[in-house]
Formats: C-alpha cells, structure tokens, sequence
C-alpha cells in the first residue's frame, strides 16, 4: 500500500474539510432563506429544465444518482408543499411522472437568487478565473472517473 505524502496528506484533510463545510452552509443556506434543502432545490432546477417541466421518475434518480425510493420520497414532500405533482406516463401504466407545479416554479424563483449568491460568496468569488478553470478540469476528472 502507498501512503500519502505529508503534501497529500494535507490536500486531502483540506479538501475533505472544505467540501464538508460548503455543502453544510449552502444547505443551511437554502433551509433558512428558501425554506428546502438542497435535494429539493435541485430536483426543482431539473423539472423546470425539463420540457414542460416534466420528468419521469426514473429519471429523476438517474440525473440525481439517487435511489428511487428516496427520489419518491422527496417528491412526496414536495407535493405536500404543492411544488410538485405526479402524473401516470400514459405510455406505462407503473410508471409515474413528476411535474414541477406553477408554485414549485415561484419556490424556485425565490429561492434560486439566494442560493446562486451564497454559491458566488463561498466559493466563485473566492477563487480566480485560473483557480476556477483549474476547479472545473479537477471536478471533471474526479466525476468521469466517479460516476460509472
């Protein structure tokens, strides 16, 4: 087994360290400002992308990495907000579409300025357009090899 280097060592504790404390503040963020965590925020920003803000619920779970369980878990709490409703896919009678509601949108809407500056002030704006050009090539890397 190959150790890490204490320069390794050290980049990785930090990076460990700073994911960590940026997802906590932004889904801190985004429950105090917005009143959602950050699953729900980005199960929202996929149905509104979507052609009439419409998405199986399969592919649900496969753009977000999730189980299907815990995909219809959160879409029952955002129908209990009136954000989100399901529908039967008329072409499978099991299978389940879920659509972003005219309230989910305005939830959306209010709550996507807040998260967009907290995402500026904790990290884009930190970091210079070399950092965050050297940022996306890292997390690039880091997903085509993580996310088979």
């Amino acid at each position: 087994m190959k150790w890490l280097n204490e320069e390794e060592q050290r980049t990785w504790r930090a990076f460990g360290m700073a994911i960590r404390l940026f997802n906590d503040r932004i889904e801190r963020e985004l429950l105090s400002e917005a009143g959602m965590p950050p699953t729900y925020y980005e199960l929202l920003v996929l149905l509104s992308e979507a052609p009439e803000r419409t998405l199986r619920m399969s592919e649900l779970a496969r753009a977000t990495r999730s189980k299907p369980s815990r995909i219809s878990h959160a879409v029952n709490k955002l129908e209990e907000a009136g954000w989100v409703r399901r529908e039967h896919f008329a072409g499978d009678r099991r299978g389940w579409l879920a659509v972003l509601t005219d309230e989910g949108m305005a939830a959306l809407e209010l709550a996507a300025p807040r998260h967009l500056e907290s995402v500026r002030a904790n990290l884009i704006d930190l970091l210079t357009p070399e950092q965050i050009r050297q940022l996306g090539d890292i997390s690039r890397t880091l997903l085509a090899h993580l996310d088979q």
